[in-house]
């Protein structure tokens, strides 16, 4: 099984049991909060990423690196990822809360 994979099942775990997730960001995790707030409270036309689930982060990061969804600037950071890097950083965004 892929370790992206066990990553995955193990974040899905700690949110279903209410565990504390308190794991350091995934490396690049950070290049996201550039464009992308990580509070409800502020005003952007960016989405934030912490109310996606996961599979759609990894979805959404995988067909802006094919060239498959419209980007003015994902599709070129994107590119910098693996499948194992977006599922991580994926994961660890869904695992966040408010």
């Amino acid at each position: 099984m892929p370790l992206a994979f066990r990553l995955l099942i193990f974040l899905a775990a700690l949110s279903w049991t209410g565990g504390v997730f308190a794991a350091e960001a995934p490396p690049g995790a950070s290049s996201c909060s550039g464009c992308h707030p990580n509070s409800a409270g502020v005003d952007s036309p960016i989405r934030r990423l912490i109310d996606i689930p996961a599979g759609d982060i990894a979805t959404a990061m995988r067909d802006y690196r094919a060239g498959q969804r419209p980007a003015t600037i994902m599709d070129r950071v994107a590119k910098g990822f693996t499948d194992d890097e977006i599922a991580a950083i994926a994961a660890w965004y869904a695992a966040r809360k408010d």
